[in-house]
């Protein structure tokens, strides 16, 4: 994997501002009764394409957020575009990914807390799993 450009983390990094700013303004920040962050920013090479990972807590219908910002991305591009205009020659195309971080942490931590819980379970009850008995 070929590692981003000095270039591209601050263009990206001005563009996660400006568009945490622009879904505050338009409303995009609560939708369907959970709440919307933007977790990260990546830009192409060529600075043209701005790949906007949304990361989802306690959304119903995830698609249909989903959706709902593809439906307004000219609306945020518009924004986006008078907000950097000054500082990169062509607005970036914006790309909106489902960020799916947040459910690979809590399903993480829900196997080890079942871990903890069988150990805790076999430790109560005397049980171990060694086979060597060392009395024999």
């Amino acid at each position: 994997m070929i590692q981003e450009s000095k270039r591209q983390k601050q263009v990206a990094g001005e563009v996660q501002e400006v568009l945490n700013d622009i879904f505050q303004r338009l409303g995009l920040t609560m939708i369907d009764g959970g709440m919307l962050s933007i977790s990260s920013v990546k830009m192409t090479p060529d600075l043209l394409e701005a790949r906007v990972y949304i990361s989802l807590f306690q959304v119903n219908d995830r698609n249909a957020a989903m959706k709902k910002l593809e439906e307004r991305a000219w609306e945020i591009k518009k924004e986006l575009a008078a907000s950097i205009k000054h500082q990169v020659r062509r607005i970036p195309q914006l790309q909106f990914y489902l960020d799916e971080t947040l459910d690979h942490v809590y399903k993480m931590e829900e196997v080890f807390r079942k871990i903890k819980l069988e150990d805790k379970d076999q430790a109560g009850t005397g049980e171990s799993d060694d086979s060597i008995n060392p009395g024999a």
